[in-house]
């Protein structure tokens, strides 16, 4: 904030003179000096909930990667790794800290390790790809387990890759995008359907047609979309976007509700006011 105001008052005193004397004031009066003082102060108070905005955090548009280790060292370096490669990492140390983010996130892709201290890899992968929320999900396997046998057991279990430790770094990134490729190929057809999200190219589509949202439109779709059915309260919607840094009362949402319906057209009806609570999605 300091940096800011810096910045605000710096640009206030260079401008401060060319305003004087575009408004044909040569030598200024107290009354206009006021008024142009009180605008510089007004944007430079603004400017932390400008910041706020273009953060949006675009992070949260990056591909979610989960991974799953026991190991500290090898969650470190993949969140590392996988921040470089411009993804967005979370990380677990056990089976049920992973199927608990899972009821509640979404996630592009997981990587999985077999020895776990709570249920063994091949068991998740087993339970994912059966479980019809959570079988479109890709997963790499990521095991100091070399052996033929393992390959086959993960890959025959539904695991989309299957990588050894000790590993590259590049080759790693490499397999991550080229699995995820392949999922985005063999999503059902985007255009069959009346609304689709493409969270990682940050695009919605109305009956094959591409609309364009601003970000605060497309989190607030996504965040509604991917729990479909759920309430959510102004409140939490809030949370969703900006966390603690949030800045703005919470009838904010409705204009924002608002503006998304009208640019959806008839998909704009899958969203639901909630009298007196908020907002749900309704896929119907």
């Amino acid at each position: 904030m300091n940096l800011l105001l810096c910045s605000g008052l710096i640009i206030f005193d260079a401008t401060l003179p060319l305003f004087l004397h575009f408004f044909g004031r040569q030598q200024s009066d107290e009354n206009h000096k006021t008024l142009i003082t009180n605008f510089f102060v007004e944007i430079i108070m603004n400017m932390s909930i400008i910041t706020m905005y273009l953060k949006i955090n675009w992070s949260d548009m990056k591909p979610v990667i989960a991974v799953i280790d026991d190991e500290p060292d090898i969650l470190e370096l993949l969140s590392i790794t996988l921040t470089k490669a411009n993804f967005k990492p979370e990380l677990f140390s056990n089976a049920n800290d992973l199927l608990e983010f899972l009821t509640k996130e979404h996630c592009n892709l997981i990587i999985l390790d077999i020895s776990l201290p709570d249920m063994d890899g091949y068991e998740i992968c087993k339970f994912l790809k059966r479980d019809d929320v959570y079988n479109t999900i890709p997963i790499i396997m990521l095991s100091a387990r070399g052996e033929e046998i393992d390959k086959v057991l993960g890959l025959e279990l539904g695991a989309d890759d299957y990588i050894t430790k000790p590993f590259s770094q590049r080759e790693l990134i490499a397999r991550i995008k080229s699995v995820l490729r392949r999922a985005k190929h063999d999503e059902p057809d985007k255009h069959n359907r009346l609304i689709s999200i493409d969270e990682d190219a940050c695009e919605i589509y109305i009956n094959g047609k591409l609309v364009e949202l601003t970000a605060t439109e497309f989190k607030i779709l996504t965040i509604l979309a991917k729990r479909e059915g759920i309430v959510f309260s102004r409140e939490m919607i809030l949370d969703e976007l900006w966390g603690n840094q949030k800045a703005v009362v919470d009838r904010t949402i409705d204009v924002h509700i608002r503006h998304l319906r009208e640019k959806l057209g008839e998909a704009g009806n899958m969203i639901k006011n909630v009298r007196g609570i908020g907002y749900k999605f309704v896929n119907r």
